[in-house]
């Protein structure tokens, strides 16, 4: 599955503000950002992120993902103090 396949399902089924995903073998990683985000737990939040990918991952073509997300106010914190993406 394509990197940019994956941020268009994750954009268009969450509204988010930002969204990447890189892939190294086998291992994707997915940084999304959204006001979406804003209130949810953590496992919700994971679980709003794994359910437009439900199908894909249950069909082999996704597996083992690392999964951040972000409201846009903690995302500009993250950029200044941690991770660049």
């Amino acid at each position: 599955m394509d990197t940019k396949e994956i941020e268009q399902l994750l954009q268009q089924a969450l509204n988010l503000t930002e969204v990447y995903v890189t892939v190294e073998g086998t291992h994707f990683k997915i940084v999304a950002v959204g006001e979406y985000f804003d209130g949810m737990s953590r496992i919700k939040q994971q679980q709003a992120i794994y359910a437009p990918l439900m199908d894909r991952i249950t069909g082999g073509e996704l597996h083992a993902l690392s999964i951040k997300t972000f409201t846009p106010a903690q995302w500009q914190r993250e950029k200044i103090f941690n991770m660049p993406v």
